[in-house]
């Protein structure tokens, strides 16, 4: 007897129901129409499944000849078994079949598309390849890993404004604006706020949300919009603190994509994602000099920072030394820091920052703040900055701030290392980059 089942069934699911009858949607992705057979793949987000029809002449005959690739359709069948089909073992003899929504015959793009060509079909793109879509299924997840961890530690959401009417961090490399006949700009970073967060008794605050950077960059890692992870911690007694909080949360966050997803990432990316062990190796960025050095690594203008070749070649020395994907690369000399890092007693010259390295890719930049109002207008004049469009930004550490720290990272930029992807734009559904607005 045949149980009818009225609500959508996903492809995935479809075992569950042998025998039964069931409504699938989903897109029209394969047409074999034969002489004697008809046979139609349709795909949705969780697979695909084969419909199966002998000829008879009738009308449903005359549809399925008539559909598409890429036609949106509703399906409503009897599902089967069919050892010789590779979807699954499974297929569904359809009984009505709806095209909801008919796709032109001719597809702007296929299997031999090039990137840029893609990108400007974005919606097609990712809903025809099955890596496209588990990148997002997978963010996620590990966004509510990372929301999950920071709730648990106390931490409280911000949702800090994009639009200021002074730059942020440095005033370089800022998108400029017009804002009811004057300047304002798109926040390069939530840090302002964050501190000022802090110091308005929040203790611990972070925020995923957009972050703006006018770099003329074309590398596979940047973007000029992203999303940004942000965590700010108060009361805090070193910088240590910071990165036990970041490894931990992303530990956590890690593990819960690997419960969910951790099969289908490797079925699909061919990667084993893996829970990182705690904690993670730390070594200042003096030591990391010493290493690379002593193995032939000496570019061209690089002094007191590692370049992108650097990061590569410590990476590898981790790995080999102690096993592990991610190393905390410590203690950057101030004169590449920004003015609010705080220095260390006694070594003027050194910043308690750090920068997170993960299988020799940068994904994170953070630091103790230097919460003392009189020590951070010294640094601030030290760089030769003028403090007066910093006025407001200053004003937050005259009335008591706690010593506090935190860090940013970009949510693409850490998929694109957890997947193994070659490049930051399939870690996003719509890249933004120097020459690309649309779609």
């Amino acid at each position: 007897m045949i149980h009818p089942t009225t609500t959508r069934v996903l492809t995935a699911d479809l075992a569950a129901h042998l025998e039964r009858r069931v409504t699938v949607c989903g897109w029209v992705h394969a047409l074999r129409l034969m002489s004697a057979m008809q046979f139609v793949v349709v795909r949705d987000h969780s697979g695909s499944v084969q419909l199966t029809r002998r000829r008879d002449g009738g009308p449903l005959e005359a549809l399925l000849d008539s559909l598409t690739p890429e036609s949106a359709v509703r399906i409503t069948g009897r599902v089967v078994a069919a050892p010789q089909v590779k979807l699954g073992g499974l297929e569904i003899v359809p009984e009505t079949v709806e095209v909801l929504g008919r796709a032109e015959v001719s597809l702007p793009i296929d299997d031999r598309t090039g990137p840029e060509r893609r990108a400007d079909w974005r919606f097609l793109d990712v809903r025809r390849r099955a890596a496209a879509g588990l990148v997002f299924a997978v963010q996620t997840t590990f966004e509510q890993g990372l929301r999950a961890y920071a709730a648990a530690q106390g931490c409280t959401e911000m949702h800090t404004p994009k639009l200021m009417g002074t730059a942020s961090e440095s005033g370089a490399e800022v998108f400029e604006v017009g804002y009811f006949g004057r300047s304002a700009y798109l926040a390069q970073s939530p840090q302002f706020y964050k501190q000022m967060a802090v110091a308005a008794g929040i203790d611990r605050v972070f925020e995923i949300g957009p972050v703006f950077r006018a770099e003329p960059s074309y590398t596979s890692r940047h973007m000029t919009e992203f999303t940004g992870l942000d965590v700010e911690l108060s009361w805090i007694d070193d910088v240590e603190e910071v990165m036990a909080f970041e490894e931990r949360m992303l530990a956590h966050a890690i593990a819960a994509v690997v419960e969910v997803h951790g099969e289908r990432i490797r079925e699909v990316f061919g990667v084993e994602p893996v829970v990182p062990q705690l904690p993670f190796p730390r070594m200042t960025m003096a030591e990391a000099q010493q290493v690379l050095r002593a193995g032939g690594w000496d570019p061209e203008g690089v002094k007191e920072d590692l370049d992108p070749e650097g990061e590569r070649r410590l990476a590898a020395h981790v790995r080999a030394e102690h096993g592990h994907e991610f190393v905390f690369v410590t203690h950057y000399p101030a004169a590449i820091r920004p003015f609010y890092h705080k220095r260390p007693e006694g070594r003027l010259d050194l910043t308690l920052s750090f920068d997170l390295l993960w299988q020799g890719l940068e994904v994170t930049t953070g630091a103790q703040r230097e919460h003392r109002s009189e020590v951070l207008l010294a640094q601030a004049t030290e760089k030769g900055m003028s403090t007066e469009p910093m006025r407001e930004y200053l004003d937050v550490f005259r009335y008591g701030c706690p010593p506090h720290g935190g860090f940013g990272a970009g949510l693409a930029r850490l998929l694109m290392v957890l997947l193994g992807l070659e490049s930051i734009r399939e870690a996003v559904f719509l890249f933004r980059g120097p020459h690309r607005l649309t779609p």
